[in-house]
């Protein structure tokens, strides 16, 4: 019996891991959606900031305010990148969450197969004792009846 209370405990540890994994998976998908939404903030912005400086350059423009603009595009550019980088990284880290996940289930759906092994090896094994003792009983009631059996011959 103490190898089915291990296994239970070792189910019980593995249940928990598994609620980590997945809490752990969940707080990366999260990030990730953080992510893709400051992205497509950052990219609405730089769509209707060129929007209207195209407006805007057709009625009047200086060099000045031209050389301000490009500057500020290519900051702009330059946080989409940087963003695309953290959309990367958060992209990686929901897929190794995933994958600790899977491996999580499939320690819990191993932990459950040995389990079940082992209940139904301790099943066999409580049969054959019965079964055992049965024998015993039927050979001992059979050697009882035989020697009562010879007793009343003699008499």
């Amino acid at each position: 019996m103490s190898a089915v209370k291990s296994i239970l405990l070792a189910l019980d540890l593995a249940s928990r891991k598994r609620d980590q994994a997945s809490q752990g998976l969940l707080q990366a998908q999260q990030g990730h959606l953080f992510a893709q939404d400051q992205m497509a903030q950052l990219e609405s912005y730089a769509a209707e900031t060129a929007a209207r400086w195209a407006t805007a350059s057709q009625v009047s423009t200086t060099p000045e305010l031209m050389r301000h603009h490009y500057q500020f595009m290519g900051r702009l550019q330059h946080a989409i990148g940087l963003q695309s980088g953290v959309l990367e990284t958060t992209g990686a880290k929901v897929e190794q969450a995933r994958r600790v996940v899977l491996e999580a289930e499939f320690r819990l759906i191993s932990l459950k197969q040995v389990l079940k092994k082992k209940q139904v090896d301790l099943a066999v094994l409580q049969l054959r004792r019965e079964q055992k003792q049965m024998d015993e009983f039927a050979a001992l009631s059979g050697s009882q009846a035989r020697a009562g059996y010879a007793c009343g011959e003699r008499s």
